[in-house]
């Protein structure tokens, strides 16, 4: 019986090789190259474990991924022998060979879910773009939910749409920031990813073309792959500088993409803030173009650099609303445990959404919507945003003071908001430093998590979650793997430690 469920094609997996080897230089003098079959091993290994390569995926015949790489079927076979000796290896005569994961490992994926907190002792986690929640106004949230609560149980509870009070309190903030905005503009999502999830289903169908940021937000890429869309890298600008416009016109106008995917401001993962007459040019782009433009806002709020004026929403240059679908959460803004989030539309798209989410989740959870509606119609809403601005301030700060003194040779342009830092490892493999990091008890996303089919593999995703003592220690422990990682030495990495936070 066969055993995979998919397959890779030699040309693909020498592409994702060759794009995980162009960083992968060992700077350490007089460092041993380890034999070509290894290198191999180790580079399709780190392709699973990445999930770049699925679980229980065919893997090219040895003789076709040695023409591919233009290297001999010996060193083919004898990386295949050493990957199913460590269990990444499965065969079968007559079946081929397909990957798989040893005994007792979790499955890799490309996302990179949040540990579990009882594993808090023994990882540092910064795979997690998300902070605690800010007290005591999830409490009080809840609290005044409680209280407005009762009407709502007397009914079937279900508001595709969302419940209207808070629909009204998000158009009411759309308002007051120089956006007029109706509650018929508005629906309630399962948070930002239900957003996307219900935008994608509606408006971009399995094979149609869909430009995304090039590196762009983990989740939504791996959720537009799974929805079927052809994926649209568009290379960001140099540093913190935004979009780059020419590139965005030409693949406007080349590839005619159905829909586009931008994260305007304090972008995920390199905190770079859109100025505003990116955004007027890439609206008026995408309208010429017939595409439609998902403006993602969620890390809007955190802006951590007073001396910073934040530009106008990219809705704001789409009076008409035939061209920009925003979404919003509170996640990001206040506690990813309140899985709340918006799209803010045209009230036409909005209806049809609203129609399609029969198919999907039906609704969102009401006591949520009532703590997030008590949150915006009193002063919790800003005094948390005070809160978690003065946290994330004071954490990058810690962050970058750390990676100074452990790791100076690392690169990094640093942001003026949002949670996370996009760094350059020195010339090393991101995918190497977070397979040693998490041995070493610190937990990181690489590069290739953000890009479209290998690409940033000299990269990490470095997220404002954690305070002085625990950066300190984090970057410590990221130092030693990118040391390991230099000296080619990963081999002999122990268990992780624990440490006290």
């Amino acid at each position: 019986m066969t055993q995979w469920t998919s397959s890779v094609g030699a040309p693909q997996l020498a592409r994702l090789l060759g794009s995980q080897h162009a960083r992968d230089t060992v700077t350490s003098l007089g460092a041993r190259r380890a034999p070509a079959y290894r290198s191999l091993a180790d580079g399709i290994r780190l392709l699973v474990l990445e999930g770049r390569v699925p679980v229980a995926a065919r893997l090219p015949a040895e003789r076709e991924l040695a023409a591919a790489l233009a290297v001999s079927r010996t060193t083919v076979a004898a990386a295949y022998e050493a990957l199913r000796g460590e269990g990444f290896l499965e065969s079968r005569r007559g079946s081929g060979s397909w990957t798989a994961v040893p005994a007792g490992s979790p499955l890799p994926s490309r996302g990179l879910d949040p540990l579990p907190p009882e594993a808090a002792a023994s990882v540092i986690d910064l795979g997690c773009a998300a902070l605690t929640a800010p007290e005591p106004w999830l409490s009080r949230a809840f609290q005044g939910a409680l209280e407005e609560l009762p009407p709502y149980a007397h009914t079937h509870g279900d508001y595709p749409a969302g419940l209207p009070v808070l629909r009204q309190a998000i158009a009411d903030r759309y308002t007051a920031r120089g956006i007029p905005t109706m509650p018929e503009q508005i629906m309630v999502t399962t948070g930002a990813m239900g957003a996307v999830a219900a935008i994608c289903r509606m408006m971009a169908g399995r094979g149609e073309r869909v430009a995304v940021e090039s590196p762009s937000y983990a989740n939504v890429l791996q959720l537009m792959r799974e929805a079927g869309a052809r994926l649209v890298p568009v290379a960001m600008a140099d540093g913190l500088a935004g979009w780059d416009l020419p590139a965005w016109r030409q693949v406007l106008r080349d590839a005619a993409p159905r829909m586009a995917y931008v994260i305007a401001d304090f972008h995920n993962p390199t905190g770079a803030l859109a100025p505003e007459e990116q955004r007027r040019e890439l609206v008026e782009a995408a309208r010429a173009a017939g595409t439609l433009l998902v403006a993602d806002e969620t890390m809007s709020d955190l802006l951590l650099d007073p001396d910073v004026d934040m530009p106008r929403p990219v809705c704001a240059f789409d009076p008409a609303g035939s061209a920009v679908i925003t979404v919003g959460s509170a996640s990001k803004s206040f506690w990813a445990g309140l899985r709340i989030g918006w799209v803010r539309a045209a009230p036409d798209v909005i209806r049809g959404l609203i129609a399609a989410r029969a198919y999907a989740d039906l609704a969102t959870p009401v006591f949520d919507q009532l703590a997030v509606t008590w949150l915006l119609t009193t002063d919790g809403w800003d005094e948390s945003i005070a809160i978690r601005r003065a946290t994330t301030r004071a954490n990058r700060d810690a962050l970058l003071t750390s990676l100074g003194r452990h790791l100076p040779d690392w690169e990094f342009t640093v942001p003026h908001g949002g949670l996370t830092l996009w760094v350059r490892t020195g010339g090393l493999s991101g995918s190497r430093i977070a397979e040693a990091g998490e041995r070493l008890g610190v937990r990181v996303p690489s590069g290739p998590r953000f890009g479209v089919d290998g690409a940033f593999e000299g990269y990490v995703r470095l997220p404002f979650t954690v305070g002085e003592a625990v950066a300190e220690e984090a970057a410590a422990r990221l130092a030693e793997a990118a040391r390991l990682v230099a000296s080619g030495a990963t081999a002999a990495l122990e268990t992780p430690r624990t440490y006290v936070a």
